[in-house]
Parts: C-alpha cells; structure tokens; sequence
C-alpha cells in the first residue's frame, strides 16, 4: 500500500465502483473503508477522543464539544450500535445513562494517537502541541510512532508494500447514512485545542480519507478516482480541491489538449499512511472475519506486519491504560484537568 512502490499487483476482482453482474455497485474490500463505516464523520471520532479523557455522560460531552443534543445522541447512538461503548445505567430516579468504552472501543486508541501524531508534526505551526503525552511504564514524554509489529522499527509509504490476502475481492457498495462535510471545519476544534481536530479538519470525511486511500493505491486521475468510488463528480472535485489546498496531494498536469491533470502525494499527504494503516489494523482485527483484504510487508526487515502504535523511546506498544496526559492549555474553570494522571481504562 505504498505510493513509491511499483511492483505491486492490482486486486484481482473489480475495483470500488464498478457495477456487479447483476448491476450492483462494487466496491474493493478494504478494512479502512469498514472502519470509516463504523466511525462515519469527524465527530464520531471526537466523541471517542472524549472518552480517552475520561468522559462518560451527555453533559460531558456536550461540554466538551458544544455539539447539539440531536447530533451528540445520534453520534453515541451510532457508537453504541456498533459495539465500541455500552450504555450502563447510573441512575435509577431519574434514569440515567454513561457511555462506557467496550474492548472495541479501547482498541481504536492507536488510531487517535496516529493522526494526533500527524497533527503535531504538520498542523500545530511554530506552536507548542496541546498536548504532551506520558507514556507511564517508561516515565518519559512520549511521541507515536507507527510501527512494524515485528522490528519496532518506523514504517512509512516507501517502506510498505502490499499483496492481496484472503479477504480481497469485491463486494456490494453497503448503503450507508452520508453525513456532510462541515463547511466551517473549524468547529471541531470549538471545545479544547487538538491535534486530532485539526487532523479530522483536513481529513475527516469519508470521502476524504477514500480519496487518499486511492492515492496509496497510485489511483491519480480524476476519471480513475470517479470509476474506483463511484463517487458524484462535484463531491469529488470538492474533496480534491480542498487536499490540494491543505497541501496533501499537488496537481501536476499531464495533457495539454485538452488539459488534463493528476493528484500526486506530497510528503505532508505520505505521512497520512500511518493513520490510515492504524485503520486498516483496527478493521482487520474487528470487522474481517479473521480474512484481511490486504497483507503488509515491512520491506525493510522483509516480514509482513501488523501496523503497531509504540513509543518512540522505549519501543513498547503504546496503550490506553498505560498513558496520562499534561495539557499545554487552559480550560475553563469548570473543566480545568490541566494534568491527569494515568489511570487505567477499562472495558
């Protein structure tokens, strides 16, 4: 899943948004796009971020992130549904529910650690990170590193190829609810400073991260894209617009009559594989039926991989439990936590 790498072959069966012997839209099998299923949109993402704080309760959340009730309760909902909290009961007069992490739940932390790690790097400018994470067992300030599972060592776009596994192929297009892009991203941020938000500012669309996921697939031009997600032409042009402009992919013209052009990575855009292969590993753990559409190989050390979040100075996989937090900001009075110390969090 490389964008420096050639050699690797094409998924046998067709490709996302071909149409299927009886007419239905197809769609390559890919662990990303089930996780993007189950997450569904910036906010789903955020919710869970609030968890890996701490939160529990509606009001929380709603402080937290100022969304409105219907969205808050739609997005929890979606979250309870499909397994990553539980409602436990805490208060029998008047009713009363909490949003608790699930074994699922948890095992998405990776992936907020990834693209936190990929806020700090390209989106915080020459300001501090708002956060600085303490990795409790081995005492330090650490830093995410995505990783193979096998050397400890950093993975990136050149070092990873791919092949098909068993579970590649093609499958039915699963209709989902399509929540729209916010036209002010900078909403996501309205609650506290984040790395993450800023991340889900740039990225955090379904859309988004299938057009970039295509882009590692070294699918670059507007038709290919079109036909692979069978996606509307003007959603399309919008979301390579906005990648373009926020210096993830640049367009490099190919053709002169009439003017065609391509959508390359740029080296802001590569770093994206270390989320997006978090979300391949979180998908292929939960939601592949023991059958990954894909397989890595660390070309590096030559041994296929499990995407592995570590710590960059002791190398150990980095987990919710083990992890405290010290704030680079100022909350409000009522939600002044400026440093919390590691407390584990529990299915």
């Amino acid at each position: 899943m490389s964008d420096a790498i050639v050699s690797c072959r094409p998924l046998s069966p067709p490709a996302g948004g071909q149409p299927g012997a009886a007419g239905a839209m197809l769609e390559r099998n890919c662990s990303i796009a089930r996780t993007l299923n189950v997450l569904s949109d910036s906010w789903a993402f955020l919710v869970l971020r609030e968890c890996y704080f701490g939160a529990t309760r509606f009001q929380t959340f709603q402080s937290a992130l100022g969304l409105p009730r219907q969205t808050l309760t739609q997005r929890l909902r979606k979250l309870t549904s499909q397994g990553l909290l539980c409602r436990v009961l805490y208060s029998e007069r008047p009713r009363r529910f909490e949003y608790r992490l699930t074994e699922i739940g948890i095992d998405m932390y990776p992936v907020m650690l990834a693209l936190l790690a990929f806020g700090d790097k390209w989106l915080c400018g020459s300001q501090t990170p708002p956060i600085f994470l303490v990795h409790n067992l081995c005492g330090g300030v650490c830093h995410p590193v995505v990783a193979c599972s096998h050397c400890r060592t950093e993975v990136s776009a050149k070092t990873v190829s791919w092949r098909d596994g068993p579970g590649a192929g093609a499958s039915a297009i699963v209709k989902t609810r399509r929540t729209r892009r916010s036209s002010d991203p900078a909403i996501l941020e309205r609650g506290r400073p984040s790395s993450v938000a800023r991340a889900l500012k740039v990225i955090g669309d379904r859309w988004t991260f299938m057009v970039i996921r295509e882009a590692f697939f070294r699918v670059r031009r507007f038709d290919e894209l079109q036909a692979k997600l069978g996606i509307a032409p003007n959603i399309l042009t919008d979301r390579l617009g906005r990648l373009v402009a926020e210096g993830i992919l640049s367009r490099i013209k190919y053709q002169d009559l009439p003017e065609r052009f391509e959508y390359r990575l740029t080296e802001k855009g590569r770093d994206l594989h270390g989320p997006l292969i978090a979300m391949l590993s979180w998908g292929d753990r939960w939601l592949a039926g023991g059958k990954p559409p894909l397989v890595l190989t660390h070309t590096a050390c030559g041994h296929d991989f499990d995407p592995t979040v570590i710590c960059h100075r002791c190398r150990e996989p980095l987990r919710a439990a083990d992890m405290s937090y010290k704030l680079n900001y100022v909350l409000p009075p009522d939600r002044d936590r400026t440093a919390k110390p590691g407390r584990p969090i529990v299915a």
